[in-house]
């Protein structure tokens, strides 16, 4: 059972990922991905400073992610750019984990840019962690050290709210207490287990 995870900018996502893996989920994270394919050594890190030129390496030779970030958000031919040589490399990488999982697993794609890469029709099931603007800016402020403009140009350059429930197959709102969030989420891993179950049966 193949899952895409995604949310907005401090929605809960991560959140919701640590309890799908705790439940049983094989966990795959773009964003985790997405470091390890640009690590120091990487054809990814240098194809990053050929498009992108050395200054946005840190002193030690690894990435320097602020730097990069500032230019991409600012940029978004230039965020396409990045795109370009991240995506192909992180998703290589996820179906190396995928094909590595037990038969019946249900597997979850944790992908941030999900809807914005047009990814949504490639899985069995889409979640999506939903919060108002307001709530995802009060927790990038309370939690990411953000100012609020620069929460605000984040969730800006991300899909709407309404483009991201268009993809949901599951939405998770996450408003409440995390209790609340880890109640729902059971709730639909349960769902998805069923799922896989009743289409490996048939």
């Amino acid at each position: 059972m193949r899952v895409g995870l995604t949310g907005g900018v401090a929605s809960g996502k991560s959140t919701v990922s640590a309890v799908l893996s705790d439940l049983g989920a094989v966990v795959v994270d773009a964003d985790a991905l997405a470091r390890e394919v640009v690590e120091p050594g990487t054809p990814g890190l240098a194809a990053v400073v050929d498009a992108f030129g050395a200054e946005v390496l840190a002193t030690d030779g690894s990435l320097d992610r602020a730097r990069l970030g500032a230019v991409v958000f600012a940029d978004p031919a230039r965020r396409a750019d990045l795109e370009a040589i991240i995506h192909p490399l992180v998703r290589a990488r996820a179906r190396e984990i995928e094909a590595g999982a037990q038969p019946g697993a249900v597997v979850v794609h944790d992908i941030p840019l999900l809807v914005e890469t047009g990814q949504a029709g490639s899985f069995d099931a889409v979640i999506v962690v939903d919060a108002p603007e307001e709530v995802q800016v009060d927790r990038a402020v309370r939690d990411r050290g953000w100012s609020p403009e620069e929460a605000r140009s984040r969730i800006a350059a991300q899909a709407s709210r309404e483009e991201r429930r268009a993809a949901a197959t599951y939405v998770v709102e996450n408003t409440g207490t995390t209790e609340d969030l880890r109640q729902r989420v059971a709730e639909v891993f349960a769902e998805l287990v069923r799922t896989g179950t009743d289409r490996s049966a048939s």
